[in-house]
């Protein structure tokens, strides 16, 4: 909960002078939220940045002199705090918002295409400063933001699912493609088939998934209408679709109604799946707002299933962690540089 008491202050960094001006107009006429100073790149932000403190950054992605992904990583290194991304809706800008989001952004926000959207943007940008306000954010030296190595497709074993493996359900939302990108290379010789919930809008899973796979030696892509649960293989719900199984245990795609304000929904995917494998279920709560999860969660240990949560500890924001804890359904709470050696150790025992 933001302090009904406290000024938010923001630092707003963006090459172009409009929404320069359009983002410090709406910011500074919304109650407890102020734009303390202002920067036309990277490097004049970061040069601001030693005189002034701000609790916020909105940084654009592509600016002249210092680009918003190299100011993000002098920003993670030397000043963290929450930092929101405005990225374009190309294919390229979504590739560059994984990129840092994994690098410890912790929210964005896409940019208008025209000025006419202008307002449902800024609103976008007061909700997601509101909401990451208050976010646990680290220190990431710049040696350790290297990208992990690639890993080619043809060297990753893929096969049928049989009745001894499980089924891996993976729910995450803010700070999620980070903890994905710790978590999910990490998941080797798995025996079980993986399905990956971050809650995320359209046109961003795609890229999210291909940053996965080439960091996994599993195979990882964006879920697609009949793919099939395979060990050894994890699919990603495309953003503003939830994903479920069929009667033939296939994937369908689906934009019924959101459960909890988002589409896709880790419920969903969860209340699905369960119902096919029961017992076999097993779930991981990630970092993010809300409760999504928690019901889902629920339904899995009363099947018989296993329930992991991340420790608060690691959690950017430990709000669906900490209410599926409270429910009382979690097995095991785990930091999440702990979370695959857990799964693994989990998976194998029960093998």
């Amino acid at each position: 909960m933001v302090d009904a008491s406290k000024i938010i202050k923001v630092m707003v960094v963006d090459d172009s002078a409009f929404m320069r001006f359009s983002i410090t107009k709406h910011l500074n006429s919304t109650p407890n939220i102020q734009v303390i100073v202002t920067a036309r790149d990277g490097r004049e932000a970061l040069e601001l940045l030693e005189k002034f403190h701000p609790d916020v950054i909105t940084l654009d992605v592509e600016m002249p002199r210092l680009d918003g992904l190299s100011t993000l990583k002098e920003i993670m290194a030397h000043h963290p705090c929450p930092v929101i991304m405005l990225s374009s809706l190309t294919k390229e800008g979504a590739t560059e918002t994984i990129r840092a989001l994994t690098l410890g952004a912790i929210d964005f926000v896409a940019k208008p295409e025209n000025k006419v959207n202008i307002s449902d943007v800024m609103n976008e940008v007061v909700a997601k400063i509101l909401k990451v306000v208050n976010a646990r954010v680290v220190s990431i030296p710049i040696a350790t933001q290297q990208p992990k190595s690639i890993v080619k497709n043809d060297s990753k074993i893929v096969r049928p699912l049989t009745n001894k493996d499980k089924v891996l359900i993976i729910g995450s939302s803010t700070g999620g493609p980070r903890a994905l990108n710790t978590l999910v290379p990490e998941l080797e010789d798995i025996p079980a088939a993986i399905l990956i919930i971050q809650h995320m809008p359209v046109g961003f899973t795609h890229s999210l998934a291909e940053r996965l796979d080439a960091a996994s030696k599993i195979r990882v892509k964006e879920a697609e209408p009949g793919d099939q649960l395979e060990v050894g293989k994890a699919l990603i719900a495309p953003g503003g679709f939830h994903m479920v199984l069929d009667n033939d245990n296939k994937i369908t795609l689906n934009q019924n109604p959101t459960v909890h304000g988002v589409r896709p929904s880790i419920d969903v995917t969860m209340f699905s799946v369960v119902q096919h494998y029961g017992k076999s279920v097993v779930g991981v709560i990630l970092t993010g707002m809300g409760m999504d999860g928690t019901s889902g969660s629920t339904l899995i240990h009363e099947s018989g299933g296993y329930i992991f949560a991340e420790d608060e500890s690691s959690c950017v924001v430990w709000g669906m962690p900490r209410s599926v804890t409270e429910a009382g359904v979690v097995d095991k709470i785990v930091p999440l540089h702990e979370m695959a050696p857990a799964v693994m150790s989990y998976l194998r025992k029960s093998d």
